[in-house]
């Protein structure tokens, strides 16, 4: 029944390490049954596997002496399944049950239905958990979004569930919604069971530990419109369409030379208050962490079609940078700098060559999806927005002077002379 390439396995394992192994075996064969690709994302056993890859790459059907990857100690195996490549049918589940599995379903609201005319209240299945014996599957359901990426939701269980069915505080999905790239995918056969698994699995683990999501929030959004109807004129919506191509071409250049940013300033304030871009705010802002800068940012900026307009700074101190997108809308780039306490970003006023600094608390960066496109904002997101626009942020404000008006700028001395032509460049 197992194979000639289990019969040492069974008997070099403890009963409760095989127990794993067949639990595993079980419910890749009902889903073989069913014809369901699911493929692996359990970071334990990813992280075994990245060590051996060469050698699971090379010999796709080798036997397995011992069982290695699917024996380890763990509560729970977790797979992640494509929402389109399933139609939810009863019958999975009743053919588990004859297995002997029992079965949890999670479902909760879909976002990808939500958005300022209807907030639908669907909801969608975004986790499943199978338990035999002592061992239990977790199942990631991954949906796509219209930025090209892959999402899961949270696990909440509802009032009714039983808390006690499996140790959910130990899953590893599901404590907060993430976003993915789309992994490509290799079959492989790892202790003589046949599955696929992400092409690169250091990479996958990497973006799991960064893959925490935010979701817009629309329901804040529209009570943001009632008292600040939207502004529908041509030149809003002509300046908005130029915003996003923009903000998508950004994105495409920073992400092709593997920098890491993040919407800042009134970018980031529109996506928090009503989930689009201001329409009266005229750039694109984007922050930068100073440690991730690289020399060839600008020429390939430059590559894009986006000439710079200034750059103030330099990288020790103050570094901003400004393209020139189409028409009169431009995109700024600031880059921010760690502290023991605090994080900042510089601002030097080209007449007088005062310096400024903007103070922000310390925050981590979660995905989002904004104008259709998978990008980074601060987790934290209501410090960094009340740092920078203070309690009022719900107002809209129509004047803003960058030197006065946000609440955390403080003075920061001037550029000496003698460094002007470096620190103060006007194209």
């Amino acid at each position: 029944q197992n194979g000639a390439g289990f019969s040492k396995v069974r008997g070099s394992q403890s009963g409760q390490d095989s127990t794993r192994w067949h639990v595993v075996r079980k419910f890749l064969g009902l889903l073989s049954s069913h014809n369901i690709p699911v493929y692996l994302i359990d970071p334990l056993i990813l992280g075994l596997v990245d060590k051996d890859i060469e050698q699971i790459r090379s010999s796709p059907d080798g036997p397995s002496p011992e069982c290695k990857y699917f024996c380890a100690p763990r509560d729970f195996t977790t797979f992640a399944l494509l929402d389109k490549t399933w139609k939810h049918e009863g019958g999975l589940f009743r053919t588990a049950e004859k297995m002997g599995f029992q079965w949890l379903k999670i479902i909760n609201k879909d976002p990808r239905l939500d958005g300022m005319d209807d907030l639908s209240g669907m909801e969608i299945p975004l986790h499943y958990i199978f338990k035999l014996a002592s061992h239990a599957i977790h199942l990631v359901v991954f949906y796509e979004r219209s930025g090209n990426f892959l999402w899961h939701g949270p696990l909440r269980l509802k009032q009714h569930m039983d808390r006690k069915f499996v140790p959910f505080r130990k899953l590893h999905f599901g404590r907060y919604p993430g976003a993915y790239e789309k992994p490509e995918l290799l079959l492989v056969s790892i202790d003589d069971l046949k599955v696929q698994i992400p092409k690169n699995p250091s990479s996958f683990l990497q973006e799991m530990s960064h893959s925490r999501f935010l979701e817009c929030r629309y329901r804040e959004a529209r009570a943001f419109f009632q008292l600040y109807p939207d502004d529908a004129s041509l030149d809003a919506v002509e300046f908005r369409k130029k915003a996003k191509s923009l903000l998508h071409l950004a994105a495409l250049t920073l992400n092709n030379l593997g920098v890491k940013f993040w919407l800042s300033s009134g970018t980031c304030l529109g996506w928090y208050r009503q989930c689009n871009v201001i329409p009266h705010s005229k750039d694109v802002d984007l922050g930068i962490f100073i440690r991730d800068y690289k020399a060839d940012i600008i020429p390939a900026f430059q590559k894009a079609g986006l000439p710079l307009k200034h750059k103030f700074g330099k990288v020790e101190d103050s570094l901003e940078l400004s393209f020139q997108g189409e028409d009169d809308v431009k995109l700024d780039i600031f880059f921010f700098y760690e502290e023991d306490d605090h994080i900042w970003n510089g601002g030097t006023q080209a007449k007088s060559g005062k310096k400024f600094k903007y103070l922000f608390p310390k925050f981590t960066l979660c995905w989002t999806e904004f104008v259709e496109l998978k990008v980074h904002v601060p987790c934290e997101t209501l410090q960094y927005v009340e740092a920078n626009y203070g309690p009022e942020w719900k107002v809209p404000v129509k004047t803003w002077d960058w030197k006065s008006s946000p609440s955390n700028v403080q003075d920061n001395g001037v550029w000496p002379v003698d460094e002007w032509d470096d620190v103060i460049q006007i194209y």
